[in-house]
């Protein structure tokens, strides 16, 4: 089965869509995601298929921001990288000789296809570790493995150090003002450059046992921004211990594409029937649907910036009352309720319905009533009360006879 299934799912001509680190962080974020597991395994693209479901994605950079960051990475890199390499041995190996930039390799990474690249890379690694000096490699390739299936990842840069550790160097577009960036940007930039350092331990293994030198990926990465508000350079070096270890940890609990692939129908297909323009889906809405409702989904709100499917999965979330759509911090607060009925009837003694609160379920009767002792079920009627007794206070007080209206 294997790679032919996966094609089958994609259809007939269709090349599969690269993974980046980006969408690996975000797949990361969210194992228990069957149906994003498969799709980005089997090189779907999640956008056009969203778009022929009648749920199109509204994230993503605009076409300025792309322009900007990549006017901002060739000025960093600029001059063969001697400013990235100053703010390097600045920020993370202050004390030892600066790089001479006549004297740093910049070896050339190109070749056929990915995997073509993704092995020269490894031996320029390899090579300019041995060699024991400053190496700057632009836009390397690497391989790491994902529910089974390879998937290829480029960081901005990689720096090999003359001790013969690396560092993985993350350029952003978002401003670091006096010293700081947006905290939530920063996450998103040290999860997505942990990526790239678990991509980075096995190459440094072989590199290790090729050359004979001890060859480690440093934890602590380069995040380069724009200083204040101009377009200059300033970096930070950024500790991904924490995200490394939840990256390596959700990334080894993902199941296996092909064990996925094996539980959907036969005929199962996620195949858009392309027009002739190459971007028209003729495929009926309706047969899309039930391919993706095929394949297991674990929404929560923190979809909606992380995944073309968002929208489409969140409809269908809330048109079957599931509390995941709450978010997952409810949802674990909730315990054994599944869906918001549940919820709203478990919120009032007797487990009355919300459309008819004068009549109680008699045991026995229809669902089962949660267990008395059930602390969700405890706070959940708990807070009704506290819902009930706020309401019956919140009646505005008539003005007194002695106090003037309001004119």
């Amino acid at each position: 089965m294997g790679r032919a299934r996966l094609t089958e799912l994609r259809g007939p001509g269709v090349h599969p869509r690269p993974l980046d680190a980006r969408a690996l962080a975000a797949l990361a974020a969210n194992p228990g995601c069957h149906r994003r597991a498969l799709l980005d395994g089997a090189g779907i693209d999640k956008g056009a298929l969203a778009r022929a479901l009648g749920s199109p994605a509204a994230y993503g950079q605009s076409q300025f921001a792309l322009v900007r960051g990549n006017a901002f990475e060739a000025r960093v890199k600029a001059d063969g990288g001697t400013e990235l390499l100053r703010l390097v041995h600045e920020r993370l190996a202050p004390g030892t000789p600066a790089p001479v930039p006549e004297e740093v390799a910049t070896p050339d990474l190109s070749a056929a296809g990915p995997a073509g690249r993704a092995a020269r890379t490894a031996l320029a690694l390899r090579d300019a570790t041995a060699a024991g000096g400053w190496a700057l490699l632009d836009h390397p390739m690497l391989a790491v493995e994902v529910a089974g299936s390879p998937a290829y990842v480029e960081p901005d840069a990689v720096v090999v150090h003359p001790d013969g550790s690396w560092t993985v160097v993350e350029i952003k577009s978002f401003p670091m003002i006096d010293g700081s960036a947006d905290a939530a940007k920063v996450g998103a930039a040290a999860r997505q450059a942990a990526v790239y350092v678990l991509a980075l331990e096995p190459v440094a293994r072989h590199a290790g046992a090729r050359t004979g030198r001890t060859v480690h990926v440093r934890d602590r990465v380069l995040l380069v921004c724009p200083k204040d508000f101009s377009n200059l350079p300033t970096a930070a070096a950024v500790d991904v211990r924490r995200q490394l270890a939840t990256t390596r940890r959700q990334l080894a609990r993902l199941t296996r594409v092909e064990e996925i692939a094996a539980a959907l129908p036969a005929r199962t297909t996620f195949d858009l029937r392309l027009a002739d323009d190459g971007k028209t889906a003729t495929r009926p809405p309706e047969e899309l649907s039930e391919a993706v409702e095929a394949v297991g989904a674990a929404y929560a709100p923190e979809c909606l910036a992380a995944c073309e499917l968002a929208f489409h999965c969140r409809t269908r979330a809330r048109q079957e009352g599931a509390v995941e759509a709450l978010g997952r911090g409810v949802r674990g607060e909730l315990g054994g309720l599944r869906t918001i009925q549940e919820v709203l009837t478990a919120a009032r003694p007797g487990g009355a319905d919300p459309a008819d609160p004068g009549e109680a379920d008699p045991a026995g009767a229809g669902e089962e009533a949660p267990a008395e002792e059930d602390p969700a079920v405890l706070a959940l009627r708990r807070a009704a009360a506290l819902r009930a007794e706020a309401l019956a206070g919140a009646a505005v007080p008539t003005p007194r006879t002695e106090e003037p209206g309001c004119h």
